[in-house]
């Protein structure tokens, strides 16, 4: 991302003055997906893709900001009703809305931003934008709020003002990032740790299967419920299970007769899959990238075949990957769509990328697209 880029858009649309840059990255999650509303653990990175913004304040009451991917320009004022019609907008006007919730005295600036986090291929632009913004906004105006708390108020942008009920996750990811490290996010505690993701000899790249099925968000509510069900049930024996996360197999299949086959599947693949994590966790200690990858590969097949979230394209990709001797290889993201997050070994990686391409060109008729990522640092001031 070239900040001279944002800097000479800011300058042209207003008036030949600077700011100061800020950047926040988007994010991967390597393994742990629908752990996060069942209390268990996730594990994300920040990306060398994201967002960058240059921000003045004006001595005004009125935000300018400029979008410059959109070519848009939208001027809104801070009020609660000020609220502006473009939805890119509203994720800064929404920013700006938390930070004077939580005492921050924000007052009316100027901003271009851009990016080139891949929207829609599950990489978390919108919490990159956040990020960004409310990072600029906490140092501009002397704010003193915490990262966490700045996590926060990207997360309450999203529910307030954005329609979207999520977790905190890519908040999360986007401001505590570190380049070489992820990060294990305990989503009962919010405690979290660091982790060394230095894969020499591997590249992680991300395969987008360019399609992104309508069920999603029913199909994710009717799991939750399957969840919820099973956490149920299991508390009539055991009174502490709050989560899935606090059950084990074999309390689950004390209630296999008293829950559906449907709820069972659900929930043996979310108790597996938060053991699952800490595998991972123990595997990066000691450097041994091959359990990683297996551990993927078996997230996959669990998403595939117990959490039904996964889709023929996607499963597709799996298979290829598999087939090339790809180290692990699985579905990033909630499902039904989007993207296969793969760690690749070096002498691998051109051989599969062709044959991916080509195969899957040759079954659905269009390219998947190919993201290279580094595993990279979260929310800073550039210049």
């Amino acid at each position: 991302m070239d900040i001279e880029f944002v800097r000479s858009r800011f300058i042209k649309h207003f008036d030949g003055e600077t700011g100061n840059v800020y950047a926040s990255p988007g994010r991967i999650n390597l393994i742990g997906e629908h752990t996060d509303y069942n209390g268990g653990f996730v594990f994300p990175g920040a990306i060398d893709k994201g967002m960058i913004a240059e921000i003045k304040p004006n001595g005004t009451d009125k935000v300018r900001a400029y979008s410059i991917d959109l070519k848009d320009y939208v001027e809104f004022g801070l009020n609660e009703e000020d609220a502006p019609k473009a939805s890119w907008a509203r994720y800064i006007f929404g920013v700006c809305r938390e930070m004077i919730k939580r005492g921050v005295a924000v007052k009316g600036f100027n901003t271009a931003f851009a990016g080139d986090v891949p929207l829609g291929a599950g990489m978390s632009s919108s919490a990159a934008l956040e990020s960004t913004y409310a990072f600029a906004l906490n140092e501009l105006f002397n704010g003193n709020i915490d990262k966490f708390e700045l996590a926060k108020v990207g997360q309450a942008t999203e529910h307030n003002y954005c329609g979207v009920k999520c977790g905190i996750m890519d908040q999360f990811a986007s401001v505590f990032g570190k380049a070489g490290s992820l990060i294990r996010l305990d989503c009962r505690s919010l405690e979290y740790e660091y982790f060394p993701f230095k894969p020499e000899g591997y590249r992680l790249v991300l395969v987008d299967s360019v399609v992104k099925h309508e069920l999603a968000s029913s199909a994710y509510n009717k799991r939750r419920q399957s969840c919820e069900t099973a956490v149920a049930a299991i508390k009539k024996n055991h009174p502490n299970v709050e989560f899935l996360r606090d059950a084990t197999m074999d309390m689950l299949k004390e209630v296999k007769s008293e829950i559906t086959a449907e709820d069972f599947m659900r929930a043996e693949y979310v108790i597996e899959e938060i053991q699952r994590v800490l595998d991972v966790c123990d595997a990066l200690q000691v450097g041994d990238y091959e359990t990683v990858g297996q551990k993927m590969y078996e997230t996959h097949h669990g998403m595939s075949k117990l959490y039904e979230v996964s889709c023929e394209e996607l499963d597709f990709l799996n298979d290829c990957a598999k087939e090339c001797g790809v180290t692990g290889s699985r579905v990033m993201g909630g499902g039904f769509g989007g993207c296969t997050i793969n760690l690749v070994k070096d002498e691998l990686y051109d051989s599969f990328i062709a044959k991916a391409e080509e195969t899957f060109k040759a079954k659905f008729g269009r390219s998947p697209k190919v993201y290279d990522v580094v595993i990279s640092d979260g929310s800073r001031r550039l210049v």
